[in-house]
C-alpha cells in the first residue's frame, strides 16, 4: 500500500506539472477510488493517521504502525513540495467526490470563509479526543468508509450519502469544509517549491479559469485598485493583533468549560457518571462495556478515577484546543489586512487541489497543445 501511495504521488506530481493532463488526472482518480477506495476498504487512510500520529505522541506505550506514518507523512511531503497533487488523484475521500461534481454552482465567498472554520475545529477536536484516550472520532465519523465497505452505521451511511449528492452541486463539500488533513496539507502547500500554474507561459486575462475552477481556489487580478493609507491598515492590523490575543484567552477558557461535555464521548466517562447516578437504562445500553468491567478487576473506584482522570484532561487540553481555533480566527482576521498585489489570475496555493480543471479552459494551454500536434504531425 506505501508503494501504491508513493508511485500514484509520483505520477499525480508528473501528470500535474509535467504533462499538464486533465484527462491522465481523471484516471488516476478512477483507479484511486478503486484501488484505495473500494479494495482496500478505504482503510488505512491518510486523514484517519492523523489519530495514529497524536496517540504516538501522547502515550509513551503505543508504536505507530510504519504504514500508517508513511500514509501521514508523504502526502504532506509531496504537498511541501508539489502542492496537494494528494488531494488531486491519490486520496480516496477526495476522489469519489470529484466523480460527482457535475453542475458546480459557486458558493458565496463569505459562506465559504465560515464553513472553512469547520476542519479546523474538526482537526482540533481529533487530537484532542485521541490525546485524551477518548475516542477516534475521525474513523468514527468518516463518511465514506462504510460507503466503500458496504456496510456501516446507518447514519454515517446516510451522511456519506448526502455529501455525494450535494457534491453533484457544491464541489467536494468534505475536502473543502470538514476534512482535517486538508488543513495540514493547506499550510504544507503555501509553502511548496513548485505548484501547478493556470496558464503554460501568459497569462492574458481571459477569466475562463475563473469560471472552470469549481473550488473557487483562483486568486483574482487586483492591480491597479486604489491603494489604501498606509496608517489606515496599520491600525487595522493593530487591532486584528489585539482580537488575536482576546480570541485565544476566551476560546481556550470556554472550551476548558466543556470538559464535563467533551469528556461524556468515552465510553470510560459514560460508564462512571453511569454508575454514579444508577441510571440502569443507560447502563443496559452500555451492555458489552458494563460486561467487560464487571469481569475485570478493576473496582468502581478506581473507574471513578480512570473518569475523573479524563476530565481533567479535558479541561487541560480544552485551553489548548480553544486557544488553537481562536487563534485561527485571529490570524484569518489579519490575513485580510494584508493585500498582496497580482497582476494575472494565479490558483491559491492553499485552496487549490491541483485538479487541473484550469488548464483545459486556458487559450495559452490549448494554443500549446495544437503545438504539440503540429510538432508530432510534422515528425510523421
Amino acid at each position: 500500500d506505501v508503494i501504491v501511495l508513493f508511485a500514484t504521488l509520483s505520477l499525480a506530481t508528473w501528470l500535474v506539472l509535467k504533462k499538464r493532463s486533465r484527462r491522465g488526472i481523471f484516471l488516476l482518480t478512477i483507479f484511486s477510488v478503486i484501488y484505495f477506495g473500494f479494495w482496500r476498504k478505504g482503510c488505512i487512510c491518510s486523514v484517519g493517521a492523523i489519530q495514529n500520529v497524536t496517540l504516538w505522541l501522547f502515550d509513551s506505550q503505543y508504536a505507530i504502525p510504519l504504514t500508517a506514518a508513511a500514509f501521514f507523512i508523504l502526502p504532506l511531503v509531496f504537498s511541501l513540495l508539489f502542492g496537494r497533487v494528494f488531494c488531486a488523484a491519490v486520496c480516496p475521500l477526495g476522489t469519489i467526490q470529484d466523480l460527482m461534481v457535475l453542475f458546480p454552482v459557486k458558493v458565496p465567498r463569505y459562506v465559504a470563509q465560515v464553513l472553512g472554520m469547520i476542519p479546523y475545529v474538526y482537526l482540533g477536536l481529533a487530537v484532542l479526543f485521541t490525546a485524551a484516550g477518548a475516542a477516534f472520532v475521525v474513523c468514527r465519523l468518516d463518511p465514506f468508509v462504510p460507503l466503500f465497505r458496504l456496510t456501516g452505521e446507518l447514519p454515517i451511511v446516510l451522511f456519506g450519502a448526502g455529501l455525494l449528492l450535494a457534491g453533484i452541486f457544491i464541489a467536494r463539500p468534505y475536502c473543502r469544509f470538514m476534512c482535517p488533513f486538508g488543513v495540514l496539507l493547506n499550510w504544507t502547500s503555501r509553502l511548496s517549491k513548485w505548484h501547478a500554474t493556470i496558464t503554460p507561459d501568459e497569462c492574458v486575462k481571459c477569466r475562463l479559469c475563473e469560471k472552470s475552477c469549481p473550488f473557487d481556489a483562483i486568486l483574482v487580478p487586483n492591480a491597479g485598485q486604489a491603494a489604501e493609507a498606509k496608517n489606515v491598515g496599520l491600525r487595522r492590523l493593530e487591532i486584528f493583533l489585539a482580537l488575536l490575543l482576546l480570541f485565544v484567552l476566551a476560546g481556550g477558557w470556554a472550551a476548558s468549560r466543556l470538559d464535563i461535555v467533551l469528556a461524556r464521548i468515552s465510553p470510560t466517562f459514560q460508564m462512571a457518571e453511569a454508575y454514579l447516578k444508577n441510571d440502569g437504562e443507560k447502563l443496559k445500553g452500555m451492555k458489552f462495556e458494563v460486561e467487560s468491567f464487571e469481569g475485570s478487576v478493576t473496582g468502581k473506584e478506581e473507574l471513578y478515577v480512570q473518569a475523573d482522570g479524563m476530565r481533567r484532561k479535558f479541561r487541560t487540553g480544552g485551553w489548548i484546543f480553544g486557544g488553537f481555533v481562536g487563534a485561527v480566527l485571529g490570524v484569518s482576521l489579519i490575513g485580510t489586512s494584508i493585500r498582496r498585489s497580482r497582476e494575472f489570475y494565479e490558483p491559491d496555493r492553499g485552496t487549490c487541489l491541483s485538479c487541473t480543471r484550469c488548464f483545459m479552459s486556458c487559450p495559452k494551454e490549448r494554443q500549446r497543445l495544437k503545438m504539440d500536434v503540429d510538432k508530432r504531425e510534422d515528425r510523421c
